[in-house]
């Protein structure tokens, strides 16, 4: 038992190192199923299925054979992993136990060899939920302590991907302030050019830019942008003479 807890330790923490690492969701993903595997000895293959507006796809795996279980899911509307993303509770049973219940998923399992499988629900938030999906050759069907372990694994999987999610979010946010101030500031150096030359207020300057946009189908700021380039190379061409 102790060796098992630190390996969970060791395990958690390569987790976390890599996921800080990565930037892409797919590739989260993936380095999840891999480490899911590792934390619970006795898993074989993994996947994370999720379920976004209504929709059932399979967002990693480790093996074919666990994305083939995931969709024969998919198809018959129904089955353990499916059942843990959408009612989250945590689903452990031993394939040869599960006939009348999943009758599909129990088919596609024992033709690829799976004997045991365990699904925890995987929260990110409101629009996105799902669940890891651990199977297994043996038959054991699992042990409650391999569900306390999968569950706390993916309890520091949710947490990382929900803070994944709120950086991204905060750096698409800065990045719409940095244009938004970009963009004014084009247009505020545009505007003083034509109310030098034109000799007219700043509302009037505006209007001229505004016009130009519509006459010519493009953004405010490009053309602001391209008045100010004009102006620009016009003087520096006067200064060079």
């Amino acid at each position: 038992m102790a060796e098992r807890v630190d390996e969970l330790n060791a395990v958690l923490a390569d987790l976390v190192g890599v996921l800080e690492s990565m930037s892409d969701t797919p590739g989260l993903l993936d380095a999840v199923c891999g480490e899911a595997v590792r934390v619970v000895p006795d898993a074989d293959l993994a996947s994370i299925l999720v379920v976004r507006d209504g929709v059932t796809q399979t967002a990693a795996f480790t093996d074919e054979r666990a994305r083939r279980i995931d969709q024969v899911q998919y198809a018959a509307g129904d089955g353990p992993g499916l059942f843990a993303a959408l009612t989250g509770e945590v689903v452990r049973v031993a394939v040869a136990d599960t006939g009348e219940q999943w009758p599909e998923f129990v088919a596609a399992a024992k033709e690829l060899g799976v004997g045991s499988y365990l699904a925890v629900p995987l929260r990110v938030d409101d629009t996105l939920v799902g669940a890891i999906t651990l199977c297994g050759f043996e038959t054991h069907g699992y042990h409650e302590f391999d569900t306390k372990v999968l569950r706390l694994f993916t309890l520091c999987v949710e947490t990382v991907l929900r803070l994944t999610r709120r950086y991204r979010e905060a750096r698409l946010l800065a990045d719409e302030l940095r244009n938004a101030m970009e963009t004014r500031a084009v247009i505020e150096q545009a505007k003083g050019m034509l109310m030098l030359i034109h000799r007219v207020n700043e509302d009037a300057a505006m209007h001229r830019l505004i016009v130009e946009s519509q006459h010519t189908n493009i953004k405010l700021r490009d053309v602001a942008a391209r008045f100010t380039k004009r102006m620009s190379s016009a003087e520096g061409g006067r200064a060079r003479n």
